[in-house]
């Protein structure tokens, strides 16, 4: 005869409590991040407050404060939810259209209204916290791009050489030098123009990581391209 204690031994334990995917705590953040980036398109930096954010997601203004304590620490939070997405550089199957297409990017990030992406710049030049966060964002960004290079190099295109952090800021500084600091008006070339500058200029070897010194720590003879014992770049560009 079977005791009480094995019966209760072969007893199934009982399922574990549901629970809703994120909960409560993920849904006022997303609440409250939705909010934040409205207020910054529409107010900007200087008009953005932790008490209009709480009003416009509808929470109370203390679960912001407690959560987050003041502005810097909601930009902060908005960027580094940022860096969680699945975003992947562009794959066109070149150089030259993979950097374009990052490029097409870009502008349309930087011209979109409201201007959220341009505020979150002007924003990281006041906060503290949200200066780190973006460029835990940009390091992030850039590291997932080096996948450009990298196909690149695989067929061809570049040396394996060739640092893919230079190439990959060489073609993308043109559009916030226009788009930003000179606020030209966007020009649908400009995308295209920078991607071909810059594969242009890798070509010509100018993103080749410096080489190690030869045994006895000797430079090689020569000194710019052009000079004795220094090779010209193979690319010459069209006269």
């Amino acid at each position: 005869m079977t005791s009480a204690a094995s019966r209760a031994d072969d007893v199934p334990p009982p399922p574990p409590p549901h629970r809703r995917p994120g909960g409560r705590s993920a849904r006022v953040r997303r609440q409250v991040l939705d909010a934040l980036l409205v207020e910054l398109g529409e107010h900007g930096y200087e008009g953005l407050t932790t008490d209009g954010v709480a009003a416009r997601a509808g929470v109370h203004r203390t679960t912001v404060y407690r959560r987050w304590g003041d502005v810097g620490g909601l930009l902060a939070d908005f960027l580094d939810a940022a860096a969680d997405d699945g975003w992947q550089p562009p794959d066109t199957g070149s150089l030259v259209g993979d950097l374009t297409a990052l490029n097409e990017e870009i502008q349309t990030g930087l011209t979109s209204q409201p201007p959220v992406m341009t505020a979150l710049i002007a924003a990281s030049f006041r906060s503290e916290r949200a200066a780190r966060a973006q460029q835990r964002l940009w390091e992030d960004r850039y590291a997932r791009c080096e996948a450009l290079i990298q196909r690149a190099v695989s067929r061809g295109e570049l040396a394996s050489a060739t640092d893919a952090r230079q190439l990959l800021v060489a073609a993308t500084a043109p559009l916030y030098h226009h788009l930003v600091l000179l606020h030209t008006a966007p020009d649908p070339h400009l995308p295209g123009r920078a991607a071909r500058t810059a594969v242009l200029a890798a070509s010509a070897g100018a993103f080749t990581r410096d080489a190690p010194p030869p045994a006895g720590g000797r430079p090689p003879a020569g000194g710019a391209p052009g000079e004795p014992g220094v090779s010209a770049p193979a690319y010459c560009p069209p006269q």
